[in-house]
């Protein structure tokens, strides 16, 4: 026997034994998950830069400060990227850049900032398999989230640095806040389609990936961000930013599809009422319709 028939012999045996491996494996190669995690990633970066100015622009000195302080906790900045981040943030404060920035700028930075909720939503009702929600009933749901969002960026220093306890205490805590973060996302997203229980596993999923990601970050972005303005100047500093923002997307894309499908698959299915309804067995030829169907009087045509 070759090598691809075993395989193939083996990988049937697995999908009759768990079912959830055949529908796990068609939604994941069915979805184009990838491109949308891509696209994800594009909406995020096109939101954060201009919403980041924005932000600084406007806001206090105090408020500045906590943002560069959860900025540098998110990348482990240090270097020649702290002191780009510096620089901007402490200039954005003057009359000359708020002139510059202007409400226009502001507009035009929440209209980006929604388009990456929009893109989120997509990625949630995609998991699902939901349709589309109508704009009257999600437009809110993208400002809140969004506003939601903009307050765990600017809690990250003390959350990561469990509220001055250290870091025994912050990953934890930080995978606590993750988890919830994305199980209230989903929720609110979907527009209440799905009950909180059913959203736990992706939720669980996203919240553990993110974790990862983020312990990874202070470890590998603050020499790739340095090494990427040295060799290639505000450039290098940009792709190196998308690609992490793809590598979170795409991990946070995958965790929500993931979750849905364990949720909606045997063993967890039933612990979460989230059954689907099986199709009625067509009728034997001895007149039966299934287990708990009616025999068919003899002669009498089906109607």
């Amino acid at each position: 026997m070759s090598w691809a028939n075993r395989v193939r012999r083996i990988r049937a045996g697995a999908e009759r034994r768990f079912p959830v491996l055949s529908e796990l494996t068609a939604r994941l190669v069915s979805g184009n998950l990838l491109d949308s995690a891509t696209r994800l990633a594009a909406q995020a970066f096109l939101a954060a830069i201009p919403l980041l100015f924005a932000l600084a622009a406007f806001a206090s000195l105090g408020v500045r400060q906590q943002l560069a302080e959860s900025l540098r906790a998110m990348f482990g900045l240090s270097g020649a990227a702290d002191d780009q981040l510096q620089q901007v943030l402490d200039q954005s404060g003057s009359d000359e850049v708020r002139e510059t920035t202007g409400v226009v700028g502001a507009l035009v930075a929440l209209v980006s900032a929604t388009s990456f909720s929009r893109a989120m939503s997509r990625v949630c009702e995609r998991a699902w398999g939901l349709p589309k929600s109508g704009t009257r009933i999600a437009a809110w749901r993208w400002a809140v989230w969004l506003l939601a969002l903009v307050l765990v960026v600017f809690l990250q220093a003390p959350i990561r640095n469990g509220f001055g306890a250290g870091a025994w205490l912050g990953t934890p805590v930080y995978f606590v806040v993750s988890t919830g973060v994305w199980l209230w996302t989903q929720h609110l997203l979907l527009a209440r389609r799905i009950a909180w229980l059913p959203l736990l596993p992706g939720a669980l999923l996203a919240g553990a990936a993110t974790t990862v990601l983020g312990l990874t970050a202070r470890l590998y972005m603050p020499n790739a961000l340095d090494r990427a303005l040295a060799e290639y100047g505000s450039l290098g500093l940009v792709l190196t930013l998308l690609s992490w923002l793809i590598a979170v997307c795409a991990a946070v894309t995958f965790s929500l599809t993931i979750g849905a499908v364990l949720a909606q698959e045997p063993p967890l299915n039933h612990r979460l009422g989230t059954d689907r309804p099986r199709p009625t067995p067509p009728p034997s030829p001895s007149g039966r319709t299934g287990r708990r169907g009616r025999r068919r009087p003899a002669g009498r045509p089906p109607s």
